[in-house]
């Protein structure tokens, strides 16, 4: 998809925590929001998306799960029973996979990854050149 095909997303007045495609589109979906974040931290940590959304616990694979879960709350501003929801895993398990990112945040390099996952995930804002496109 070239620069020009993306939507413009700004933020519903109506419904905090929606976003739309232009003033009169539906609000992007929760599978949407789903496989965009699962297909960000799939290329990030390079774990299949059979691993992503198992119930195993290895470590590298627990926090790929954190990291999606994360981005999902943060970018999109969904409530933690939502992502969970999202990600078949109860509010207090994205909760604390939540807290686990939060605490790594504070590890330059860590904090950098994120922020760009989050950039790469994150509907524009509104305002910014990529929203004008």
């Amino acid at each position: 998809m070239d620069l020009v095909d993306v939507p413009t997303f700004t933020q519903s007045p109506a419904l905090p925590g929606a976003w739309y495609a232009g003033s009169c589109q539906p609000s992007i979906s929760s599978s949407h929001i789903h496989r965009l974040v699962e297909h960000c931290v799939l290329s990030v940590f390079r774990i299949s998306a059979l691993a992503l959304r198992s119930r195993d616990r290895a470590a590298s694979v627990a926090l790929a799960r954190q990291t999606a879960m994360y981005l999902a709350h943060v970018a999109f501003g969904l409530s933690l029973t939502e992502v969970g929801r999202l990600f078949c895993r109860d509010r207090t398990t994205v909760a604390h996979g939540c807290m686990v990112i939060e605490g790594l945040r504070d590890d330059p390099e860590i904090d950098r990854a994120l922020a760009l996952m989050e950039r790469a995930v994150a509907p524009p804002r509104t305002g910014s050149p990529m929203s004008n496109a």
